[in-house]
């Protein structure tokens, strides 16, 4: 909707209110009535529960105010878990719509909605779902599996992830105040300029991204620091674990190209605000300038989140094989081959606006190359699994899932490297399936690995396996039945990002997809099942050992979940698989000689920045010019208030260490008796 004129309101009211009037929010559109009611009661809810049990001082003192890298990662996968439910009821929508606009029917979305939904759809599960869920796992494992206490910087570990949080925020707001971009998830100029769009869409999403992005920034350069500098004594580079390597090249790729997101979405708010050109079609503006640099960050950030679940195969293959995994050094190599090449790949949305046969082959070449580490990765898993005792657990049931889903995604993204099939498919549905089977069948299939695989060691019990297997068999199957159709729609030469159809012999492929969705949405709701009959019979799950998958690396070597510091004494590396190689040995846990352990403190400035940010980005959004001024101040105030905070750590005694780790014994000696 556009900005009521000024001649309706008062210059007094325009002053406090920006362009926000009545008119702004949906009372007319019963859908998002509807939702909001749903949202704001489940909301309240929560309030209530949280307020009645007591819990908001815990929750502030133990959880939102962390700088243990354990917690974080733990909020960042709730984060990415709640984002989920939302991105998934939008592809729900999505799909119904489509399985019903046939024969003259509109369907129950206008294009207004639709587009809307589209754009949300796209934002939410690769920013607010993916990247939480990739960055949480990383956040918990990494430190435990070099043997670190913490992070590098413990504070901007916790300001990362509510910066993130502000973003899942502010891109929830637009639901409810306003509307979202209608312009894909990608924002593509000309249709993202103010001319074509002038109401808030597009700046809740300009601002959504740069707020989580900042986040996700510096957690990059958190990591990289931690994994290069905080590694136990023997861990060379090539002692590292797989997840590790995975994690560094990850990381390494966030920060060459989230700044180029910043960058590009800057430009795109200049022209918005400002009345710069860089992405108009007049005045010397050049839209394509945009759709290369957003693609220079876009390309890399497939592989920012394939990487990491790579990684999590490796461990799990490796673990639930009982072997050594096969070729170390091929992994290593792999994964940092295709870190460099991934920067190289993004060359083909050049090649889709008709360049020349020079970049044509260039990338149809470099996408080609890439493959060849990816198939070796494939290979090197299916070797460990060669004569290997396989225990056949729910994260090598994802394993094998992933192995044959991913596949099929490898194979059809390098089909779209070959120029004339290309051209044909590249704007059609193919391209939808190619990159879901990828971002699904490698990235999500992965997560739910990593997230059954490590669960014990976060909360000291394991997953329900009745449920997970009802929530992977679902997924699977639900996934066929949702993507393969695209593929041959996509071969059809049927258009994507189309709302409304006119050959209905279509028809019966998208209500095959349609189906496919509503199985994917029982498989979601058997996990969310899944975990709550876990924590329901968690004493009948625990695991007291620390180790309940006899595992390899060092995150085994501690309690489940593990203290606060990690590890009491900081562990000495001699091989890949430290752990396992320490169980060989005949390792046992010191039980005296504990020392006090400096530990970084607890801080709310991070909760507080965020908040601010949300302030600032809603300010920005509405032109509520007083209020970006007197957020962006007090920014400004508490960031450098909190450099003025030299009271950043504490010391655990001697005396609680060992209270701690005589705990542990007794545990591990009651479960031996039973």
């Amino acid at each position: 909707m556009s900005p009521a004129p000024a001649s309706e309101s008062s210059p007094l009211v325009h002053a406090l209110f920006g362009r926000l009037t009545l008119d702004q929010l949906p009372l007319h559109e019963p859908i998002v009535v509807a939702t909001f009611f749903v949202v704001a009661t489940a909301g309240l809810a929560v309030l209530a529960a949280i307020t009645y049990f007591k819990l908001w001082g815990y929750l502030w003192r133990e959880w939102f105010t962390s700088v243990d890298h354990k917690k974080i990662g733990i909020m960042y996968m709730v984060l990415g878990i709640i984002m989920l439910l939302r991105g998934f009821a939008d592809a729900i929508m999505m799909r119904l719509q489509q399985s019903l606009a046939f024969n003259g029917s509109e369907g129950y979305l206008n294009s207004h909605h639709y587009d809307q939904i589209f754009t949300a759809h796209g934002v939410i599960m690769i920013f607010f779902v993916a990247m939480p869920l990739v960055t949480g796992l990383m956040n918990f494992v990494v430190p435990l599996q070099i043997g670190a206490r913490d992070v590098s910087f413990p504070f901007l570990n916790n300001f990362s992830f509510w910066m993130t949080a502000a973003g899942a925020v502010i891109v929830m707001m637009s639901l409810f105040i306003g509307e979202f971009a209608r312009t894909g998830w990608l924002a593509y100029p000309p249709l993202s300029n103010i001319g074509y769009s002038p109401d808030v869409g597009v700046d809740y999403y300009i601002w959504a991204l740069q707020v989580a992005g900042v986040g996700t920034l510096l957690s990059g350069v958190n990591l990289i620091c931690t994994i290069v500098k905080m590694r136990a004594p023997g861990m060379t580079m090539m002692k590292m674990p797989v997840f590790t390597w995975t994690a560094l090249c990850t990381n390494v790729l966030i920060v060459a190209a989230f700044p180029v997101l910043t960058a590009v979405l800057a430009l795109l708010s200049l022209d918005r605000y400002v009345g710069t050109n860089f992405f108009t079609n007049d005045f010397g503006g050049n839209p394509m300038m945009y759709v290369n640099l957003i693609w220079i960050w876009g390309h890399p950030e497939v592989y920012i989140l394939i990487l990491p679940v790579f990684g999590i195969f490796s461990e799990v293959t490796a673990t639930f094989s009982g072997k050594r995994l096969f070729g170390y050094t091929s992994m290593v190599y792999a994964t940092v081959v295709i870190t460099i090449l991934s920067y190289l790949v993004w060359l083909h949305h050049f090649f889709t606006m008709g360049s020349g046969a020079s970049v044509n082959s260039f990338f149809g070449i470099t996408t080609m190359i890439i493959s060849i580490p990816t198939g070796a990765k494939m290979f090197n898993w299916l070797f460990t699994m060669y004569r290997g005792r396989i225990r056949f657990e729910l994260p090598m049931m994802w394993t094998m899932a992933f192995m044959l889903t991913f596949v099929i995604g490898g194979m059809t993204g390098v089909l779209l490297a070959v120029p004339p099939a290309d051209f044909v498919l590249h704007n059609s549905l193919f391209l939808v399936a190619h990159f879901h089977n990828v971002i699904i069948g490698g990235v999500l299939f992965g997560l739910f690995a990593g997230i059954s695989y490590w669960f014990p060691k976060a909360f000291g019990f394991k997953l329900d396996p009745f449920w997970g297997k009802m929530s992977f068999w679902f997924w699977v199957v639900g996934f066929y039945f949702a993507f393969m159709p695209l593929y041959v729609l996509g071969l059809m030469g049927v258009t994507r990002r189309l709302r409304v159809f006119e050959d209905p012999s279509l028809q019966i492929w998208f209500v095959i997809a349609a189906f496919g969705a509503f199985l994917i949405a029982l498989g979601i709701l058997f996990f969310l099942i899944q975990i709550a009959v876990s924590i329901k019979n968690r004493a009948r799950l625990v695991d007291v050992t620390g180790d309940p998958w006899d595992g390899r690396t060092l995150e085994w070597a501690t309690s489940s979940p593990p203290p606060v510091y990690n590890f009491a004494f900081t562990p000495v590396v001699h091989d890949n698989d430290a752990w396992w190689d320490m169980k060989h040995r005949g390792y046992t846990r010191p039980l005296a000689g504990f020392k006090a352990i400096l530990m970084p403190k607890n801080t709310g400035a991070g909760v507080i920045l965020a908040g601010l940010s949300v302030a600032l980005a809603f300010g920005l959004i509405w032109y509520i010019w007083w209020l970006a001024a007197v957020s962006f101040l007090a920014l400004l105030a508490v960031a450098i208030g909190h450099t003025f905070n030299y009271g950043r750590d504490f010391r655990i005694p001697a005396d609680t260490v060992l209270a701690t780790e005589t705990a542990r014994t007794a545990r591990l000696a009651s479960e031996v008796t039973t």
